[in-house]
């Protein structure tokens, strides 16, 4: 009897030539920010079916072959008047997509959330709260998302809620940018809302090369502020009201009203998220807040109605960059110099 041993080296004798591929879908509340992506990127938006059933349900299928792609879904957790979605819906739409992705074999499935949605529920702030972001984080994990791009969280705290990896992306360049080309920094002080945004008003005014401030807040309620006083000068300056999201303005106008009161020539916001929920189109005229300027970008598409005072920057080049480094394995901090963590 003779014994064959088994040869110690193997190679395929499969015919193969692998390629890796971006495919770039968009969801319902963000497809016009993921054309603007795609374009950037000389790639065509996925082709992906997406409705809602009578009864409220979503469906969601790919119309062609995601296998062995880097599938990126953008899609920002926020509603969209024109496509019928809200918050809600757009969560669940993303995670049916993520699943349906997991499913058709996608490579990897990396979810662009340019607005984070309960990012503000990422504590306990009263007895048997929960704490929702981290809701958010494991449900996307759960359906097979390998790693989220997001931007301007509202608390840095989040990214430890997830075990995967995310790349987390600021606005700051684009709106520091915005200030430089239209000012000029010594007419200028950047004012942090509250004690919170301190840092990052720092860095927005280092950015700039001008002073800031900061305002003593308190909030004795959910969506309610009450200003208490600036700390530092912003008589004669041109106020700049620095903040991660405008929600429904009320803060917003009563920080305009404070640092106007404080012998501030003029006052602009900036902001990455315009959020403008609820009365915040009624508030934020100039004739009503006294804001000049509110500079936000789209990482929330802008509902009709808007004021004119609203000027909005597109994040897509930012996006498509950081997208391009993750696809290529390249470093997503360099494009920030790695000041991206701004907490």
């Amino acid at each position: 009897m003779s014994i064959i041993e088994p040869s110690t080296s193997f190679s395929s004798t499969i015919p193969h030539d692998y390629s890796k591929r971006a495919m770039v879908f968009g969801g319902r509340s963000s497809l016009d920010l993921a054309s603007k992506i795609a374009s950037r990127l000389q790639l065509s938006v996925g082709d992906v079916t997406l409705k809602t059933f009578s009864d409220g349900e979503i469906y969601g299928r790919y119309e062609e072959s995601i296998r062995g792609a880097d599938v990126f879904l953008v899609q920002s957790t926020c509603q969209n008047n024109e496509t019928g979605m809200t918050p809600n819906d757009a969560l669940l739409e993303l995670m049916i997509m993520a699943d349906a992705a997991q499913g058709a074999s996608a490579h990897r499935i990396i979810a662009v959330m340019p607005w984070f949605g309960y990012a503000r529920q990422d504590k306990k702030s009263a007895p048997r709260e929960p704490i929702t972001a981290r809701v958010v984080a494991h449900a996307l994990e759960s359906v097979g998302v390998d790693r989220v791009l997001t931007m301007d969280l509202h608390a840095g705290q989040i990214q430890g809620f997830f075990t995967i990896p995310v790349d987390h992306m600021t606005a700051m360049p684009m709106l520091t940018q915005w200030f430089t080309d239209q000012y000029k920094a010594e007419d200028l002080v950047v004012v942090s809302p509250d004690a919170g945004r301190a840092k990052a008003a720092r860095n927005f005014a280092r950015k700039i090369g001008t002073e800031w401030a900061i305002m003593e807040k308190e909030r004795p309620a959910q969506q309610v502020a009450e200003i208490g006083y600036v700390v530092g000068d912003v008589k004669d300056k041109i106020a700049v009201i620095s903040d991660d999201m405008i929600d429904t303005a009320g803060t917003l106008c009563a920080a305009a009203r404070t640092v106007l009161d404080e012998g501030a020539s003029s006052v602009i916001a900036c902001a990455t998220h315009g959020v403008f929920s609820g009365p915040a189109f009624e508030r934020l005229p100039y004739e009503k807040s006294g804001l000049e300027r509110i500079v936000v970008t789209d990482t929330i598409p802008l509902r009709p109605g808007a004021p004119d005072n609203i000027t909005v920057l597109s994040t897509a080049g930012t996006l498509a960059d950081s997208i391009r480094r993750i696809f290529t394995d390249d470093s997503v901090s360099e494009i920030f110099a790695g000041e991206n963590q701004l907490f």
